[in-house]
């Protein structure tokens, strides 16, 4: 017979260990035991709640723990320039899609575009800004937008130049680049850090500088940020700069003029990895023109000019333990393979995407076959293919279920675009379905949303379960004094939590909007949104059916708003529920009206439409370019345009016509860039 009381304190005593040693490596940079032992301890503990849940039930489990309780220990700087991520390509098709995204936006011939080749190596980035030669600041990445300052510690990596004296050394510049750490360096250490890139990390973390003196810490410099004045034309000729100016750079950079030659390159890099001094994963490949660089800009999150085109996936052996459903934030239904345990790509795995319905039976996936998986870069494991030949005779078919875990039956919706249903099965409860409106309170807390710093995904989970909170605007009427009796929780953490809720009372329209979640509205459509209803007054009218029903055909004259997005939105206001919710929350908040950018633009307040193909650029630089000197480009021809742009490449006549009845003003190319003064 299980004699829960023992088992429950001989828990309890290794629990307390566990968060002993947390507080020692987080908060004083100084643990009694290794990497090794802590993992040790804290799969034990694991194993002892799998083997008991009541221990659960009881103490919460042990991989919800996030650390400890956080002490700021750097001050937080803005970056001169916003360190964006980059997006991933993991194989040849991808890398095309790069390169025609970039000959379409710039209205290029494909031979013109050239790519600098960098291997991507695993460690932490760190901006550096120079002023008249001399290192004057020293950040973390950070968020992206501001990083900790940690100058001292990164002032004691040799690879660092403190002050230089080259007449070629721009007046003011941010220098992007990696810290790591050899693995050679590395084995002589490997009993203190977990990886290379977590002792870098922890190195840099140090309040001691003289501590993070004794890492042997190398800086491998790649890129820059804010820049006067920029002298070089090219990223390959940066590069040489760097070396010029007493930088360290990777001996593997170079050019690539196509896709024969990435492929080669890739490859030739790929097989060295194993013998190299340090950890790459992947290759970036950036365009080497930085007048290319500069036309084609960003999206919110990453630059179009560059992408991290990853290394071959690494695959297993393991065995399917159980299939179960997960639901995301807008209803979508995604099954998951519960999975025994195994390292891959330095990765313990234990769950592996099944997709959809349509995956499952197309590669017949049952409970307790043999599968190979792979994880390539950052990406959830996936299933690659089933071993049926060790399948028991007994495995049964997995039945998908028709209905959601809230009991709610479930629906493959039909797709405008496509003209058939999607795959996916979707439940449409919305925020009467628990499981949807838990995550879509991951989503509002995300970095691009309300950005709560402490309340990521783990934490939800446990306020859900504890019941503080259920919609969005419970967030910001928390019970802190409940929390702070929470295991892991104190008052330093409590005291951190509220800062950093009260700090996200006050948010742009933009942000509200892409944080609500409405389906098919991402970042760029919330922007678009916000420049249209300018307040959150005008957006919370949507409520109103007259009201909606002229906003929607307003609307749907935007670039870049579809049917798709238009029947979303009514879809979102027809459901009263969403309405009431949004609009408690917003009465909690300090929600910004919508500023449009360069005001002062020469095209400041006006409405711009282009027809045909451009001969020199892209429709989406064109559109670009207008955005930036402050106007905005609409979808359709209306009232409300002030110029029809008409490209020599098939414009569309009824439109011309059109705009001609309603008297818009109808220019040519040539003279949009005489406009522009270009």
């Amino acid at each position: 017979m299980v004699d829960k009381n023992k088992i429950i304190k001989e828990y309890e005593i290794r629990l307390n260990k566990l968060k002993l040693y947390n507080d020692q490596y987080y908060n004083k940079d100084n643990s009694e035991i290794d990497d090794k032992e802590y993992d040790k301890l804290k799969k034990t503990l694991i194993n002892l709640e799998r083997k008991n849940n009541f221990l659960i039930k009881k103490f919460g489990s042990v991989e919800n723990i996030i650390g400890a309780p956080i002490q700021n220990k750097f001050k937080k700087i803005k970056h001169g320039k916003v360190m964006l991520s980059l997006s991933n390509a993991f194989d040849l098709k991808d890398m095309e899609d790069f390169l025609k995204k970039i000959q379409n936006f710039l209205n290029i011939d494909r031979s013109k575009i050239v790519l600098s080749a960098e291997p991507k190596i695993d460690g932490i980035s760190a901006s550096l800004t120079y002023k008249k030669g001399k290192l004057t600041q020293g950040l973390s990445r950070g968020d992206g937008i501001q990083g900790e300052d940690i100058l001292l510690n990164l002032k004691t990596i040799k690879d660092i130049p403190v002050s230089i004296n080259d007449k070629s050394f721009p007046e003011k510049i941010e220098i992007r680049g990696e810290v790591f750490i050899t693995k050679k360096d590395f084995a002589k250490i490997k009993t203190k850090f977990a990886n290379p890139r977590n002792a870098a990390g922890g190195s840099l973390r140090q309040k001691n500088p003289k501590e993070t003196a004794k890492i042997p810490l190398k800086y491998v410099a790649y890129g820059f940020g804010s820049i006067m004045p920029e002298t070089f034309s090219k990223q390959s000729f940066f590069l040489q700069k760097l070396k010029d100016w007493g930088f360290q750079t990777n001996e593997l950079n170079t050019v690539v003029k196509n896709l024969d030659e990435i492929d080669e390159h890739h490859g030739k890099v790929e097989n060295l990895r194993s013998s190299l001094n340090y950890d790459i994963d992947g290759i970036v490949y950036k365009v080497d023109d930085l007048n290319f660089q500069k036309r084609l800009g960003s999206t919110s999150s990453s630059p179009r000019w560059a992408t991290a085109y990853k290394f071959s996936s690494e695959k297993a052996f393991t065995t399917i333990k159980d299939i179960i459903i997960q639901v995301g934030r807008t209803g979508a239904i995604t099954p998951v393979a519960k999975v025994e345990p195994i390292t891959v790509g330095g990765v313990v795995v234990s769950n592996a995407s099944l997709h959809n319905e349509d995956e499952i039976n197309r590669k017949d996936i049952r409970v307790g076959d043999k599968i190979l998986i792979q994880r390539a870069g950052d990406v959830i494991p996936q299933v690659v293919s089933v071993d049926k030949l060790k399948r028991k005779k007994d495995a049964k078919k997995f039945i998908f279920p028709d209905k959601c875990l809230c009991g709610s039956k479930l629906h493959k919706e039909f797709n405008l675009t496509t003209k058939r249903k999607d795959a996916i099965k979707r439940c449409l409860m919305g925020y009467n379905c628990s499981y949807t409106a838990k995550e879509k309170l991951k989503h509002l807390v995300a970095k691009d949303g309300f950005n709560i710093e402490g309340l990521g995904k783990r934490v939800i989970d446990k306020f859900w379960d504890k019941n503080f909170i259920r919609l969005p605007a419970d967030i910001f009427n928390l019970d802190f004094k409940k929390i702070e009796e929470l295991e892991g929780w104190g008052s330093l953490s409590v005291e951190n939590l509220k800062s950093a809720i009260n700090k996200s009372k006050k948010i742009s329209l933009k942000k509200f909007i892409y944080s609500i979640g409405i389906r098919h509205i991402g970042m760029e459509n919330a922007k678009t949104l916000s420049g249209f209803f300018k307040s959150i007054r005008n957006f919370l009218k949507m409520k109103d059916e007259t009201y909606r029903k002229s906003s929607l055909i307003n609307l749907s004259e935007l670039d870049g708003i579809g049917s798709t997005q238009l029947k979303s939105i009514d879809n979102f206001f027809e459901e009263r529920l969403n309405y009431n919710i949004i609009k408690t929350l917003s009465d909690r908040l300090e929600i910004l009206d919508h500023k449009d950018e360069n005001k002062d633009g020469i095209f400041s307040n006006k409405n711009i439409m282009f027809t045909g193909g451009l001969e020199k650029i892209s429709r989406s630089e064109a559109k670009s370019i207008t955005e930036e000197n402050g106007g905005k480009v609409m979808g359709s021809v209306s009232k409300k345009l002030d110029y029809i742009v008409v490209g020599n490449s098939k414009p569309t006549k009824s439109k011309i016509e059109k705009a001609k009845a309603l008297q818009v003003k109808i220019i040519n190319e040539k003279e949009w860039y005489k406009l522009l003064n270009l």
